[in-house]
């Protein structure tokens, strides 16, 4: 081999291991920077592992599906006793003597959801005022009512019920 072809030989072999040492040195860099994302995945944003970060998570959600299942089994229980309150009002004001005015007596219909409850009337005069309470199931009295009476309890039914609405 001559010098020219030795010549241009070691040439090219040192323009290729400058080229690889270029190429190794933008690997290094890139491996580098991997590696530093790569460990601020796994250390987390507080510097925790991924593992334990995940672990922490899945501690969360576990304590919040026991909240969730609390406050189920609570609004149930409020929504039962909800039913059973004076939810349906009816009211009527009259007057049932000529000798008083302002129509001082009244009847009122306190219905829940159920149609359960009582309508109260008071019948006001100028020397007693007297209250009666009637029981009311289903929306009905098994008890004979006054035309006021059986108006409040109309007004009552007629309202519907705010849970019903609600569902």
């Amino acid at each position: 081999m001559d010098s020219t072809t030795s010549g241009a030989l070691t040439a090219a072999l040192a323009i290729a291991v400058l080229v690889l040492v270029v190429v190794a040195a933008l690997l290094w860099r890139r491996l580098a920077d991997l590696d530093r994302r790569l460990a601020g995945l796994t250390r987390g944003g507080d510097g925790q592992s991924l593992e334990s970060t995940l672990r922490a998570t899945l501690d969360r959600v576990a304590t919040l599906s026991q909240a969730v299942d609390q406050l189920t089994s609570r609004a149930g229980v409020i929504e039962a006793v909800q039913r059973k309150a004076v939810q349906r009002t009816g009211l009527v004001r009259y007057n049932p003597f000529e000798d008083t005015g302002g129509n001082q007596s009244f009847a009122v219909a306190l219905l829940d959801a159920n149609g359960d409850g009582v309508v109260v009337s008071s019948l006001h005069a100028r020397q007693n005022t007297r209250v009666y309470a009637k029981a009311v199931t289903g929306g009905r009295s098994e008890a004979a009512l006054s035309d006021e009476e059986a108006e409040a309890l109309r007004q009552a039914m007629a309202q519907g019920s705010p849970a019903a609405k609600a569902s």
